[in-house]
């Protein structure tokens, strides 16, 4: 096979890793020139190989030690051996996870299906041990279900996050990349490479783009420093010998429902996979679905749900964790309210008028961070305002007191909001609790925000906190609300731990 001549690396490029840069130099060809080969089918890069061979290890190792260690317990304490319900156990959930798809390649290290298709071929496993029990009168299976599967689940997630958090580093370090080209419109093929690059834990470096005219920004030959392999038409021959994982494709008129199927007919056979952008609205999750209809592919999208049996589940989650975590910190609420009564004899909580779900008013309650006449000294502050859109913040408030700046960085001032969700006002996870005066100015779409109950934490809280623009808080905000699920609800909640003891963000 001739290897293809090889163009300079464009500008913005320089990062990419080793495993990725031999994809990215065949990426920047042009047209396919006479006598010239195309490339086979792109295979899995050897990190996708070895990442996904490691998952597996380590679900099948905590599966086997678990289960051995559990069954060995069982010999030591009761004296009978149950190594057939030992094995069955581990048969049932070494089969539930490729059943379930747990090691699928196309879930791995992004997102939150990964640990939904985990959580669910666990919870399978249970109930088939639990049901063949019960169908073969083994009436003593129940240590393997109710102790035995969760911990194999106690350790399993751990592990997976673990292994994800190693490849979100090596991809910030520009390593273990899927390379895409992309094709659409000049605007949103700028928008898509910057979002690949400040969002580098996705995996996407985008290494060509297609355009209408094979032009790029002001008649240049690149976008956003990438550069411009052709016209949309060439887009299918640019990926046969470009060897590219991705196919990313953004909206421009170009794109007819003809020439899109014509598009993924063509491509395959490269191993190439193709995504297509949605130009209709910014939603995703579980309320998408294709369905066929009059023998046409439909895209459909379900009405957001604000109650049922989803939403009781998260009520009594809420009320649940919040009385368990106040348990568990009372003593450090107990040292906080001490040290802001030593630091200047004022009241230790802060209470404050937030607007909730349908617009009720509430009293939200944080610890006292700020001088005792601090609402008095902001109106002689407006003028050094920070903050974007209705938001008022001062990155070097004068009125916090020193014990105030430890607890805004750490977010403790926020704990006494435990109450308020105990007390069904707030959630755990949520949209952020707007000011009274804040909603008044509200547009259609951020009035959307208060269709669900504030939220201690959420998507704006996990994402830059105080660093965020307006806008952005209000899609992040949105975007919660619109595909709301509780195992977002996990994801957000272990990410605040990370936001909050790294300290990014607040002030």
């Amino acid at each position: 096979m001739e290897e293809p001549v090889r163009k300079p690396t464009p500008v913005g490029e320089a990062g990419v890793g080793s495993e990725t840069r031999g994809l990215a130099g065949h990426a920047r060809l042009h047209a396919v020139g006479p006598g010239e080969k195309l490339t086979p089918r792109a295979a899995a890069q050897p990190w996708e190989t070895r990442y996904r061979a490691y998952v597996i290890i380590a679900d099948v190792a905590t599966t086997l030690v678990v289960i051995l260690t559990g069954a060995l317990l069982i010999l030591d304490i009761t004296g009978r051996p149950y190594f057939l319900h030992a094995s069955g156990t581990a048969l049932a959930i070494l089969c539930s996870l490729p059943l379930n798809r747990a090691w699928s390649q196309h879930v791995l290290g992004e997102g939150t299906e990964e640990f939904r298709r985990l959580g669910r071929s666990l919870l399978i496993a249970a109930v088939v041990v639990a049901m063949a029990g019960l169908l073969f009168g083994a009436l003593d299976v129940q240590p393997w279900v109710f102790y035995a599967v969760p911990t194999v689940a106690l350790i399993a997630f751990p592990l997976r996050y673990a292994l994800r958090q190693l490849l979100h580093r090596a991809r910030r370090a520009g390593q273990c990349m899927h390379s895409v080209i992309a094709a659409g419109s000049l605007s949103t093929l700028g928008d898509l490479i910057e979002r690949t690059r400040t969002e580098s834990h996705v995996g996407w470096h985008v290494t060509s783009v297609c355009t209408a005219t094979g032009q790029g920004e002001r008649g240049t030959g690149e976008i956003g420093g990438i550069a411009v392999a052709g016209r949309l038409d060439e887009l299918a021959d640019q990926v046969r010998r470009g060897g590219y994982r991705v196919v990313a494709v953004t909206s421009d008129p170009y794109w007819t429902p003809e020439r899109l199927q014509r598009l993924a007919w063509d491509l395959e056979g490269t191993g190439a996979e193709l995504v297509v952008a949605p130009v209709l609205m910014e939603i995703a999750g579980p309320r998408l679905n294709v369905s066929g209809v009059l023998g046409m592919p439909l895209l459909r999208v379900s009405a957001p749900r604000f109650t049922g049996g989803r939403r009781v589940v998260k009520d009594l989650v809420d009320r649940l964790g919040a009385a368990a975590l106040i348990a568990l910190a009372s003593p450090v609420l107990l040292a906080i309210a001490a040290m802001i009564k030593l630091n200047d004899r004022g009241p230790v909580f802060y209470r404050q008028l937030r607007v909730g779900r349908d617009g009720q008013t509430f009293t939200m309650i944080k610890f006292r961070t700020m001088v005792i006449d601090a609402d008095r000294m902001r109106h002689g502050l407006l003028s050094d305002n920070e903050g974007s859109g209705p938001l008022f913040k001062l990155r070097r408030d004068p009125r916090v007191t020193r014990v105030g700046a430890v607890l805004r960085r750490y977010s403790l001032d926020e704990l006494p909001q435990l109450f308020n969700v105990l007390g069904g006002t707030m959630s755990l996870v949520g949209p952020r609790p707007p000011l009274p005066a804040e909603t008044e100015n509200y547009e259609r779409a951020a009035r959307r925000k208060l269709l669900v109950k504030p939220g201690m934490t959420g998507l704006w809280q996990v994402s830059g906190r105080s660093d965020l623009s307006w806008e952005e808080s209000v899609r992040l905000d949105l975007r919660y609300v619109e595909d709301w699920s509780l195992a977002l609800d996990m994801a957000i909640l272990w990410k605040t731990f990370r936001a909050v003891t790294g300290g990014r963000g607040a002030y």
